[in-house]
Formats: structure tokens, sequence, C-alpha cells
């Protein structure tokens, strides 16, 4: 079952890259009791997308689309998202 904040990761990852791939993953239980919990059960993410619109970019740059596109998500209402991002092969 996901949650409001993981169906808006969602939605606007797929609005901005129309992945190929995505999976947005909750691990905030993994995380309960250490720093960044809230309580709300949606405090960290792992997203591993793949997208044509990476193609030729650096992770780095990969990165930081994925971050951009995810607004005031990271670091405001979330505590923590990995990102693995990729073209498909």
């Amino acid at each position: 079952m996901s949650g409001a904040i993981a169906d808006e990761i969602t939605a606007r990852l797929t609005d901005a890259f129309s992945p190929t791939r995505l999976d947005v993953i909750n691990d905030s239980a993994h995380h309960a009791g250490h720093s960044g919990d809230d309580g709300s059960g949606e405090s960290h993410f792992t997203v591993v997308i793949e997208a044509a619109a990476f193609a030729g970019m650096s992770r780095l740059a990969r990165q930081r689309a994925v971050i951009a596109a995810l607004g005031d998500i990271v670091g405001e209402r979330v505590h923590a998202v990995a990102i693995r991002a990729g073209a498909p092969q």
C-alpha cells in the first residue's frame, strides 16, 4: 500500500520523465526511531527510475534532474531519497 507522498513522487516523476521503469520504494520502516523519522511512515524512500531523458547524462546530472522534479518533497517533506537513475538499455 502506498501513501500520499509515494503517490506524489510517482506522479511527479512520471510527468517529468515518462519513465520506462519507475519503482518508488518506501524504506521508512527500516529507519524507525532514527534521525529523520517523523512518525508519518513516509520519511525515507528509494527511487529506481529508467527514462530516455537520462541518455548521455552523468550520474550526478541524473540525480539532480530527479531532485529538481521532486521539488519540495526532498529535504522538506521527506528526510531522504536514494536515487538510482538510468537510461533504458
